[in-house]
């Protein structure tokens, strides 16, 4: 074997190279066979001529199927008009003949297409994707670690939760008590900030909503970040300096997936700093202007995030919630009414990508917070510790990859965006 893939191609132009790979399409025409090889890489078009081979190989080509393993070995040619390159073949090993491929050029609904998921992952939309998804999560730490931040890995079995237990699944633990799948690493990380200032997780979280919407699946991936010595103010810096960030790796290392998903980058490079800022009773205010019909004291629902933002040409943070409506963990502001927090709405109808706040550090203040919200002291007394033993000002923030990743795509419905999506009516593959 030797160091040859196909992104790497323009180094061995003249050199005879030897390429493993799965056949994504192939055609012949007359006496010359084309197949396009995907290596996991890239795709390169690999040229068979009837008259430079063996009768093996011209034979072994015929028996050549859609996605079938194959060998290839030839030398790397430039293409006489495209900046592309070739393999002119020499010879073809087919590893294993694959069975007739159940998807087809033909459209097919999306139902048939997550059955099929296992397969449907080849396809070169799909694979654009992924590597989308694999650049925002490499430039996510590379970020945090520029930052100073620490990673550490907050639990996925917790015996209570965030916001109160249901929409969290629960399971018997050991027959003895009650336990549930993570819906954030949050209360846990800020017992972390004393030790290490400033750190995050990033890892599978669960909702057990029956929620149906193109922006919401039962298992996704989040990136929860908790800073000590942060006011709501700096909070905000970090998130959109994060996002801004992202945004640029992905335009640096991703232009070709943009193309195959034909994704406009226009609307991506347009985006700067700083971002939009506006509070709660502002946007309130705005979207009835425009003709919806939210109430002062009401969440934000997927259409009002998306009139909100139809004009805008970068994503805008609502901030200042109304408390009642908030979390019990959130500080709120002198007049107690109104909470320190932000969701940060991207542009282009993608909706909440980030939702953060100040965290309470009061010990007094969060344990009646606590019971405001009818949740079980006795779970919480750990979390409340952390207010007993040298508290300090801190904020965090939490960012949904798949939501982000549709974003970066332009993909409208994030169940695309995660390998192997789980939905309230999907369980398989």
């Amino acid at each position: 074997m030797n160091n040859f893939r196909t992104d790497n191609a323009s180094e061995f132009v003249g050199t005879k190279v030897t390429l493993p790979g799965w056949v994504a399409n192939f055609r012949s025409s007359g006496k010359i066979f084309f197949l396009q090889i995907r290596d996991g890489y890239g795709y390169i078009q690999s040229v068979v001529a009837e008259s430079e081979v063996t009768a093996e190989t011209w034979e072994a080509c015929q028996k050549i199927t859609l996605e079938s393993s194959v060998i290839v070995s030839g030398l790397v040619s430039k293409h006489p008009k495209k900046d592309e390159y070739e393999l002119q073949v020499t010879t073809v090993q087919v590893v294993q003949t694959a069975a007739e491929y159940p998807i087809g050029k033909k459209d097919h609904g999306p139902e048939f297409l997550l059955d099929q998921r296992h397969l449907w992952l080849r396809s070169s939309k799909q694979i654009a994707i992924q590597k989308v998804r694999h650049t925002i999560i490499k430039s996510i730490y590379s970020f945090l670690d520029d930052e100073g931040f620490t990673k550490i890995d907050s639990p996925i079995l917790t015996p209570n939760a965030c916001e109160g237990t249901t929409e969290l699944f629960e399971m018997d633990y050991f027959g003895e008590r009650k336990a549930y799948l993570s819906q954030s690493g949050q209360l846990y990380l800020e017992a972390a900030i004393a030790a290490h200032s400033k750190v995050f997780d990033f890892g599978p979280v669960f909702r057990a909503e029956k929620s149906k919407t193109r922006r919401h699946l039962t298992e996704f991936w989040m990136m929860d970040a908790e800073m000590a010595w942060h006011d709501h103010e700096d909070s905000l810096a970090v998130q959109e300096r994060l996002i801004y960030y992202i945004i640029q790796r992905v335009l640096e290392a991703n232009m070709t997936d943009l193309e195959i998903l034909e994704r406009d980058p226009e609307p991506l490079k347009s985006i700067q700093l700083p971002f939009i800022r506006i509070t709660h009773a502002e946007a309130v205010a705005k979207l009835q202007q425009l003709g919806s019909d939210i109430k002062a004291n009401e969440d934000l629902g997927g259409d009002d995030e998306t009139l909100l933002t139809q004009s805008l040409d970068r994503p805008v943070f609502v901030t200042h919630w109304p408390a009642e409506i908030k979390a019990f963990y959130m500080k709120r502001d002198q007049s107690g009414k109104v909470a320190l927090c932000d969701d940060m709405i991207a542009t282009e109808g993608y909706g909440e990508i980030i939702g953060g706040s100040q965290r309470e550090d009061d010990y007094d203040t969060l344990l009646k917070r606590i019971k405001e919200h009818d949740l079980p002291v006795e779970y919480f007394q750990w979390y409340l510790d952390l207010r007993k033993y040298g508290s300090v000002p801190h904020s965090g923030f939490g960012v949904g990859l798949e939501r982000l990743t549709a974003w970066m795509c332009g993909i409208k419905h994030v169940r695309e965006t995660i390998p192997f999506p789980r939905l309230i009516n999907r369980l398989e593959p």
